[in-house]
């Protein structure tokens, strides 16, 4: 074998072995999506709602972002979706306990998967550029909060259902310009 064919060979390999760990992931990605349509599907039905195609591209847009994001971020992820369908739809999306809507101040406005889907988590809420990130805690200093507000609850004579936890400060970069 000349070395020429040797490393097409190769090449030829690899490509294989790239298909295959694409095909793997897509695998991966429709089995998990296919989870996430019926909670979405069904929480949709309770509501009397009709999961379209339009909020099933929504859905995935926000699964595969992983963070909160905007509508033009949104746009760019389902460009066949008009703005304003999409607008609409994750209104329905959040009126449905689908979607979660994170306001910044101002004209931001965030999205993402409910936490219910996603599972708990908290948010890093720049006030400068209106940045968010999500954050998770671990368990024993989750469990710290979970412990006092139920005492601050129990003493105002609240009952907690859940809280959610936003820290509002300058991210990093907003931080290095000042």
């Amino acid at each position: 074998m000349t070395e020429q064919s040797a490393d097409a060979a190769v090449t030829e390999q690899s490509a294989d072995a790239a298909v295959t760990e694409q095909s793997a992931d897509a695998d991966t990605r429709s089995r998990d999506f296919g989870e996430l349509h019926v909670s979405v599907a069904a929480r949709l039905r309770e509501a009397d709602q009709r999961y379209t195609g339009g909020r099933r591209r929504l859905v995935e847009a926000l699964a595969r972002a992983a963070r909160p994001v905007r509508l033009p971020d949104i746009e760019s992820m389902v460009p066949d979706l008009a703005r304003s369908t999409a607008y609409r739809n994750l209104e329905a999306l959040e009126r449905c306990g689908v979607v979660q809507r994170l306001e910044t101040g101002g004209e931001r406005a965030y999205f993402e998967l409910a936490e219910s889907l996603l599972g708990h988590h908290h948010h890093l809420i720049c006030v400068a550029c209106g940045a968010i990130s999500d954050i998770e805690l671990d368990s024993e200093t989750e469990a710290r909060i979970d412990d006092s507000l139920a005492v601050a609850a129990r003493e105002s004579g609240f009952t907690p259902l859940r809280h959610n936890l936003d820290l509002y400060g300058r991210c990093g970069d907003c931080a290095a310009e000042r």
